[in-house]
């Protein structure tokens, strides 16, 4: 089952009337990022895509899943899309897979990590807090 390659999940970010955040979702190592601000016009539709993606990689590669979140800023809508795929994400973990969350914040970004920390609340998940400078949110640092 190891051996079937999925397609990586890439998405340009862009900030314009809405922003859409920066996708990397790689098919064979299972580094998953989300990065930038998340204001979307469908998010409902956006968040899908991503679920289908994580899904599909759950189903026919089930190796290990590193999600990273670099977001500086998401709305209501986004939200629910983050919880959606961190409840996957979840069940996953739940059914014997390896699930790393990795959510990285601004030193003094307290809205960040009381969201992330809501994330934990809601979810039973393990997710790893990470600070680091404004500057490392907003650029492609993870490795792929």
């Amino acid at each position: 089952m190891h051996n079937y390659i999925l397609e990586d999940l890439i998405i340009e970010g862009k900030k314009d009337t809405f922003f859409i955040p920066s996708i990397h979702f790689n098919g064979e190592s299972g580094v998953c990022s989300i990065e930038g601000e998340s204001y979307l016009e469908d998010s409902i539709r956006f968040y899908k895509k991503l679920y289908d993606w994580l899904n599909n990689f759950i189903i026919h590669v089930s190796k290990k899943i590193i999600f990273n979140v670099k977001l500086t800023y998401f709305n209501t809508s986004s939200e629910k899309g983050i919880f959606d795929l961190l409840m996957l994400l979840k069940k996953y973990k739940e059914d014997g897979g390896q699930v790393e969350i990795n959510w990285f914040h601004a030193k003094d970004d307290e809205d960040s990590i009381e969201e992330a920390e809501d994330f934990i609340s809601d979810t039973n998940l393990s997710i790893n807090l990470i600070s680091v400078s404004y500057t490392h949110l907003t650029l492609p640092t993870t490795p792929y």
